[in-house]
């Protein structure tokens, strides 16, 4: 009998627990790197995605022609400019799945503000190009929607103006280097480009002088009178006497910086890049020049306006002739060319020069905005010349050198820069002397006059103390003027007793209205724009209407015989 030895081949149980462990455990691991592996091809992609998103969004606003900018704000802190992410849509024709010519015609459907032919010649290009360089997310997501793999969604920076038109001339818009519409830029966005884009200084707003509240009223009130009027343009500036900061400046037409279109001339800012015979406007600087060099010793002083007045072969009259002797707040009053003229004579060619200069009429205006015009100075300057001036012909300056003069005229002497800055009490500038403090008070009293009984009586505000100056004058036109053409004017300054601010409104060819009895002067087109703007803003500024306050005039009323007239 045979005896059988089963031989029992199983492991012992620890060495089997251990082996099944380590099988685990390199399973276990070869997942772990599966997953890792898969992981990393994840970052690296997304990586890659960013890197590439970065760098499409560099593109996009590189195209677009300027790095990520500061804010710019009011003085309120209202935002003004803002850069924030915006989206772009490009297209790679060579990835392209879909019929180009129907795939146009659907992106014009989208953007019926572009051809359908652009759209087309895009799409089959050679290369990637942009479909729309600045987009709304409702308009990325129709054309998203269209399932076109070839089109891509660039993100990039885009300069928004929530404000849209607000301030548009002020503002202006960032310099860009667009191969397809290069444009230089203008307004705030140039002037302070360094200071926008450095990197240090892009966290902190840039803040403006602008009120955006009045700013909103001026132009608004601008617009009402131009559509009224049918004018061809309006033009306003609202400074601070005391410190030269510009609280609101606006021009018509006007455009939307947010899509600036292709209308040129609709950017040109009236106020800095346009110069004007202003007219009568001038003449309260005349006066007050020739206070303080002597040529005017009494006020009660009478010049003969009986008839027009013969200088060599020029003939200077008066446009509504009193046919009488003046008094010089008579002349003002009633806005007398031919006293004008005679007093400037008093005073001398030198004297008129010199206060001018100081005034910088010589020159282009002191403020940042890089789009400022020469004025037209005289070539020669001789008897007529200096007569001429006196009364704002044969020198043409722009609004704001007009109402930083102003602001010298009634703040006590002294003349400063505009400004645009937002400027601390410490910073503004000390300014420099061009009249006296004695004939600064004189003037304030002759300009209320002008307003309560003179040619300004339509921009009279109750309570708010308006003194001022009417000016219309013919345009420039083949080497004489254009008789139909008025540029009309009121410069004035409020209120008059304690002048804060000088507000300024000018109607380029406005028509005559029924409401105006068909008459054209700054009497009836400019000086009722400045009577509604002074009433709505006086609040906002904190001057609160006071129908028992007033100039004192006691001494000069004497001097005046009332006698209504138009300018």
């Amino acid at each position: 009998m045979a005896t059988i030895v089963v031989r029992n081949d199983r492991l012992p149980v620890n060495r089997e627990r251990q082996n099944l462990t380590a099988t685990a455990h390199q399973r276990l691991m070869m997942i772990l790197l599966v997953i890792l592996a898969v992981a990393a091809v994840l970052v690296l992609r997304l990586a890659w995605m960013g890197v590439s998103s970065g760098l499409q969004a560099h593109t996009s606003y590189g195209a677009g022609g300027a790095p990520p900018r500061a804010d710019i704000v009011d003085r309120n802190g209202v935002p003004l400019a803002r850069t924030m992410d915006g989206y772009s849509i490009a297209v790679r024709p060579s990835r392209l799945i879909g019929d180009p010519q129907e795939l146009a015609r659907k992106l014009h459907e989208i953007f019926p503000d572009t051809p359908e032919k652009s759209f087309y010649t895009k799409l089959t290009g050679k290369g990637w190009a942009y479909l729309r360089k600045s987009a709304l997310p409702e308009q990325v997501a129709q054309v998203n929607a269209l399932g076109e793999v070839g089109i891509e969604f660039p993100r990039g920076k885009e300069r928004v103006y929530p404000q849209r038109t607000l301030a548009a001339h002020v503002l202006g818009f960032a310099p860009v280097q667009d191969a397809d519409a290069p444009q230089g830029g203008m307004g705030v966005e140039a002037a302070f480009n360094d200071r926008l884009t450095d990197p240090a200084q892009r966290n902190t707003p840039l803040a403006l002088s602008i009120d955006s509240r009045v700013q909103g009223v001026l132009e608004n009130e601008l617009y009402s009178a131009l559509v009224e009027q049918r004018a061809n343009g309006a033009t306003g500036v609202i400074l601070d006497a005391n410190t030269g900061e510009v609280i609101a400046m606006a021009s018509f037409p006007v455009f939307d910086p947010n899509k600036l279109g292709s209308n040129i001339d609709a950017r040109r800012n009236n106020v800095v890049q346009s110069r004007y015979e202003l007219g009568s406007t001038f003449k309260p600087l005349a006066f007050a020049a020739a206070m303080d060099e002597g040529a005017i010793k009494s006020l009660g002083r009478r010049y003969d306006a009986t008839a027009p007045l013969q200088v060599g072969g020029f003939r200077i009259k008066d446009d509504h002739p009193l046919g009488r002797w003046l008094t010089v707040p008579e002349a003002l009053v009633h806005s007398s060319n031919i006293v004008t003229a005679r007093i400037a004579d008093d005073m001398g060619t030198e004297a008129m020069q010199k206060i001018y200069r100081a005034l910088e009429f010589d020159r282009r205006p002191s403020i940042e905005l890089k789009e400022r015009a020469r004025t037209i100075w005289p070539s020669s300057w001789g008897r007529v010349t200096n007569m001429t001036v006196a009364y704002g012909h044969g020198i043409a300056v722009t609004p704001i050198h007009l109402a930083s003069a102003y602001a010298a005229l009634v703040n006590g002497g002294i003349w400063r820069p505009a400004t645009l800055l937002r400027l601390k009490e410490e910073d503004v500038p000390k300014g420099r002397r061009v009249y006296s403090a004695a004939t600064s008070a004189r003037m304030r009293q002759m300009l209320r006059m002008i307003v309560m009984d003179g040619t300004g009586r339509s921009a009279d505000a109750p309570g708010y103390r308006i003194g001022g100056k009417t000016g219309s004058a013919e345009k420039p036109f083949e080497g004489g003027y254009a008789h139909h053409s008025l540029v009309t004017t009121f410069a004035a300054a409020f209120p008059m007793d304690n002048p804060r601010y000088v507000v300024l409104t000018m109607m380029d060819e406005p028509k005559g209205t029924p409401a105006t009895f068909g008459l054209r002067t700054a009497a009836f087109t400019a000086a009722p724009v400045v009577k509604k703007v002074v009433t709505r803003i006086g609040p906002m500024l904190g001057i609160i209407p006071d129908e028992r306050r007033d100039v004192d005039l006691s001494e000069l009323m004497p001097l005046l015989t009332t006698v209504k007239k138009k300018d």
